[in-house]
C-alpha cells in the first residue's frame, strides 16, 4: 500500500532562510511515519493471539485491521485540512499524544468492542499526523538537493515500515504479549512529541476555505456501513435483513457524498480528478489492489499460525521476502516507466501479481512454504512493487496545482478503503467456504484442516480476480505515453 499528501499551498511560506533545526525536525517526522505505517501491519501477526486471548469470533476479527485503516482513509483527507488551517506542528503534537492515548487503551484492552474502538481512534489520529508530518517536512526543506535528501529518508521509512511491523508484531507477540504491538507505540510517540515540540517549526496555510463537514461524514459513514454489511454478511448471510439493510444505508450516504462534493463550494474530493480518463483508471486500479492484498496479508497469517504451526516470530519473518520483493519491483519501475509508460508497467505488474495469488490457490495440507509460498510471495511483491510507482505516478498526471494535495492523497486514500473493504469482504468468504466444506465433509480434525485450507483457497481466488479485474482496468483506461517528471514521482512514496 502508499501514503502520500502534500498540500498545494505551501509554497508561499517557503523562504530563502533556512531552518536551522529541520534535520532533526526530520527525524522526528521520520519516526511518526515510521509508526503510522508499523500500526498498519504490526498487528497482522498478533491478530490470532488477539483473537483467543479475547474471544473474538472469526466473523469479526477483522475489524482489528479494518478499524485503523476505514478510519485513517476516511478521515485522511479532512485531516490534512485540519493541519492546514488550525497549524501543522500543533496538530502534528496533538495527533501524537491521541495516537498514544489509543494506543494504551488498545493494549489494555478488555473485549473486542474496546480493542476495535481503540484501533479506529488509532487510524483516526493518523489520519491528522501522516498529513501533518508530510507537510511540516516539505516546508522545512525548501531548498531542492536537501528536499530531494528529506524525501529519500521519507520514503525509505516508509517502505520498509511494513517488514519492520511484520517482524516486531512476531517478535512482541511471541516473546512478550500482543498487547506490546499496541502499547510500544506509547513511549515512542510521547518521546516523538517531546522532540517536536522543541526542534519542528509551527506553519499554516495562509488560505482557509472551510472543511466540509458533511462530505467528510458521508464518505466515512458509508464505507463503515458497506464493511459492516460485509461482515454481517458472514454471519447473518447474504440476504438477511440486517446486511440488507447496511448495503442500502451505505448505498445512501455514498450516494450522498458524490452529491455533496459536486455542490460543495470547497469540496474534500473534486470530482475533476477522478474524472480524468489516466487518473481515474490509475485510483480504481489501486481500489482493487488495496481490496485484495489486506485481506491476502489476513489469510497468510492464520495458514501459516493455525497450519503450518509457525510462531508468531517465523510467521513475521515469512513475510519479509514480500517486503523485499516490493523494494525490487519499485526498483526497476523506476527504469520502466520512462521508457514502456505507466499503461504498460502497472498493467505488467498487477497481471504477474496476479499469477502470483493464483499460485497460493494451489496450497494443500502438506504444502511447504518453500516449494509454493515463498516463490508465489515473491512473484506477488515484485508485481506490487512494479504497480505501486505507476499508479503513483499516474495519480499526479495532468494535475493542477490547486489539485496536488488531494490528487496525490487518493492513492492512499483508495488502497486504504480498498483494504478495509477487502479485509472485511476476504474474510467472509475465507469463513463461508470453510464452513460449507465441513458441512459437506463433517467435523474431523483432517476435515477441519482441509476446510481452512478449503477457505484460504477459496479467498485468494478472490483476491486474484481483483488484481486481474485491476490489470484489465489499467489496460482500458490509462492512456499517458510515459511517466511524470521525477520531480512529480517525489510527491509520491511508496509504502507497504
Amino acid at each position: 500500500m502508499t501514503t502520500t499528501l502534500e498540500r498545494q499551498d505551501l509554497e508561499p511560506e517557503t523562504t530563502p532562510d533556512l531552518d536551522p533545526k529541520r534535520f532533526r525536525a526530520l527525524g522526528v517526522i521520520a519516526v511518526a511515519q515510521l509508526m503510522v505505517v508499523l500500526d498498519a501491519s504490526v498487528v497482522i501477526i498478533a491478530l490470532p493471539s488477539a483473537q483467543r486471548s479475547l474471544h473474538i469470533s472469526t466473523a469479526n476479527r477483522q475489524w482489528m485491521l479494518t478499524a485503523y485503516t476505514l478510519a485513517f482513509a476516511g478521515l485522511l483527507l479532512l485531516g490534512g485540512r485540519i493541519a492546514d488551517y488550525l497549524g501543522r506542528k500543533r496538530m502534528f503534537l496533538i495527533s501524537l499524544i491521541g495516537f498514544a492515548a489509543a494506543s494504551a487503551l488498545g493494549g489494555l484492552a478488555q473485549n473486542s468492542a474496546m480493542l476495535f474502538s481503540a484501533r479506529a481512534l488509532q487510524g483516526a489520529f493518523a489520519a491528522i499526523m501522516a498529513p501533518s508530518a508530510l507537510s511540516l517536512l516539505t516546508v522545512a526543506f525548501s531548498e531542492p538537493k536537501e528536499r530531494a535528501r528529506a524525501f529519500g529518508v521519507y520514503g525509505g521509512i516508509a517502505g520498509g515500515g511494513a517488514a519492520i511491523g511484520l517482524i516486531l508484531g512476531g517478535a512482541l507477540t511471541q516473546y512478550a504479549s500482543w498487547r506490546w504491538t499496541l502499547l510500544i507505540n506509547v513511549p515512542i510517540a510521547i518521546v516523538a512529541a517531546l522532540a517536536a515540540a522543541r526542534f519542528v517549526t509551527e506553519s499554516k496555510s495562509p488560505v482557509r476555505h472551510g472543511y466540509d463537514i458533511p462530505g467528510a461524514v458521508t464518505a466515512t459513514g458509508g464505507l463503515l456501513a458497506l464493511v459492516y454489511a460485509f461482515t454481517k454478511a458472514g454471519l447473518d448471510g447474504w440476504a438477511s435483513s440486517t446486511t440488507l439493510m447496511l448495503f442500502a444505508i451505505a448505498a445512501v450516504l455514498l450516494t450522498l457524498f458524490v452529491l455533496i462534493e459536486r455542490r460543495a463550494t470547497h469540496p474534500l474530493l473534486p470530482l475533476r480528478i477522478i474524472l480524468d480518463r489516466n487518473r481515474g483508471g490509475s485510483f480504481l486500479a489501486s481500489l482493487l489492489v488495496g481490496t485484495a492484498m489486506l485481506g491476502t496479508f489476513l489469510s497468510l497469517t492464520y495458514y501459516f499460525q493455525g497450519t503450518l504451526h509457525y510462531s508468531a516470530m517465523k510467521s513475521g519473518l515469512a513475510f519479509v521476502p514480500f517486503s523485499l520483493g516490493v523494494i525490487t519491483g519499485a526498483t526497476s519501475a523506476s527504469r520502466l516507466l520512462p521508457r514502456f509508460g505507466p499503461r504498460f508497467v502497472i498493467m505488467s505488474g498487477l497481471t504477474l501479481s496476479a499469477v502470483g495469488l493464483g499460485i497460493f490457490t494451489l496450497l494443500g495440507v502438506h504444502t511447504t512454504y518453500v516449494s509454493l509460498v515463498l516463490p508465489a510471495i515473491v512473484i506477488v511483491s515484485v508485481g506490487m512493487g512494479l504497480s505501486f510507482v505507476a499508479m503513483s505516478s499516474t495519480s499526479l498526471l495532468g494535475v493542477t496545482p490547486a489539485d496536488a494535495g488531494v490528487a496525490s492523497a487518493l492513492v492512499n486514500t483508495t488502497q486504504q478503503t480498498g483494504g478495509s473493504l477487502g479485509a472485511a469482504l476476504i474474510n467472509t468468504i475465507a469463513t463461508g467456504a470453510t464452513a460449507s466444506y465441513l458441512a459437506l465433509h463433517g467435523t474431523s480434525a483432517s476435515a477441519e484442516v482441509a476446510g481452512s485450507i478449503h477457505g484460504y483457497t477459496t479467498a485468494f481466488t478472490f483476491s486474484a480476480t481483483m488484481l486481474a479485474l485491476a490489470a484489465v482496468t489499467a489496460f482500458t483506461l490509462i492512456r499517458a505515453p510515459r511517466v511524470v517528471d521525477n520531480d512529480d514521482l517525489a510527491l509520491v512514496m511508496p509504502v507497504s
